[in-house]
């Protein structure tokens, strides 16, 4: 189903649009396509950001759930970046989560078609792919079941792609990548910029799980140069490196200078502590640290094969992640000595 452009110069030829502004992609990705010289639309609800990264985006108000308000957005675009989503482990939230995630990519995806969009990038996860259960690498050629189902964060963000691929099949090209979980010093109290806050504070418990992890420079990197592609109908996992969950916090917690986990979970412990934390969470009217699904994924071991990726951008290196937790750590210490970030 592959099919690939020459990449065009297509600067003067409309805007680019980024929906997520704001959050941990839809933010990199925005300075990104600025570097780049492009012209830059971004979705914001109520107020505007207060970085608004200068003239060089246009702010525009809209919702993803309002299809108007979309449709408008999209005059003098070519191309569309859909960052937009909610990403939540908490049963509390899962009903909002699958209205902006399936609703919402719907209406992205049938603007996109009545507007006349050159191109479609859909961040999806690696979460829409499931798990496979016998301890092969999880590939491009891998979809959720309700047997390899590990949250309905997942199960949001497949149904999520089946919007995309059904734009595909009525004209429209689009290109989906399925990163894992993405490192960067983005808002540390919602997505997977938490993990760090987690380390910060010196959450104790680890586990012998093991999963992939990346660069948010990279995902966005890969993002823009696949749309320079011009391919559709493809899905790219996007993952630097399969990590045990202890090592990747024992790395952050050695950089923030904290005390590493120390004490081992498992199965019959994971269940008390996320009951614990939903306790917690309902007294403080917080997210828990820790879910039943979240303690479920911890405990995993799903390696993730992203080869697939290097046919397509054979020159492409991933960072390191052991040198992303130094850089995003150092930037979130820098954060809190300057009052930016709240502990």
């Amino acid at each position: 189903m592959t099919e690939t452009l020459s990449q065009q110069t297509s600067n003067g030829k409309g805007a680019i649009l980024v929906t997520g502004g704001t959050g941990l992609v839809g933010s990199h990705l925005i300075k990104a396509l600025l570097r780049q010289g492009e012209k830059v639309k971004a979705l914001y609800r109520n107020n505007v950001p207060e970085n608004s990264y200068g003239e060089g985006v246009q702010w525009v108000k809209g919702d993803i759930l309002d299809i108007i308000s979309l449709e408008e957005a999209l005059t003098d675009v070519r191309q569309v970046y859909h960052c937009a989503a909610i990403i939540s482990y908490n049963p509390a939230k899962v009903r909002d989560m699958f209205r902006v995630n399936i609703e919402g990519t719907a209406n992205v995806v049938n603007a996109c078609l009545a507007s006349d969009v050159e191109h479609l990038c859909f961040v999806s996860s690696v979460a829409a792919l499931g798990r496979n259960k016998v301890g092969q690498p999880v590939t491009e050629e891998m979809y959720w079941s309700e047997e390899t189902n590990n949250s309905n964060y997942g199960k949001s963000k497949y149904l999520a792609e089946m919007e995309v691929w059904r734009g595909v099949g009525e004209g429209l090209r689009a290109v989906v990548v399925n990163p894992s979980i993405i490192l960067g010093a983005g808002d540390w109290t919602k997505g997977s910029s938490g993990i760090f806050k987690s380390a910060y504070n010196e959450f104790p418990w680890y586990t012998e799980g093991v999963t992939g992890f990346v660069d948010v420079e990279d995902v966005v990197k890969i993002m823009t140069e696949l749309v320079g592609l011009g391919l559709s109908g493809e899905r790219f996992i996007i993952s630097s490196e399969n990590v045990p969950f202890k090592d990747v916090f024992t790395a952050m917690a050695k950089s923030f200078g904290k005390r590493p986990p120390h004490k081992k979970v498992n199965p019959l412990i994971a269940g008390i502590v996320w009951r614990v934390e939903k306790i917690k969470s309902l007294i403080n009217h917080t997210d828990p640290l820790l879910t039943k699904e979240t303690a479920t994924s911890a405990q995993a071991v799903v390696r993730y094969d992203n080869s697939k990726l290097f046919k397509f951008l054979p020159g492409f290196k991933y960072r390191p992640v052991e040198q992303t937790i130094a850089r995003v750590c150092a930037e979130l210490s820098e954060g809190i000595k300057s009052g930016a970030r709240t502990i």
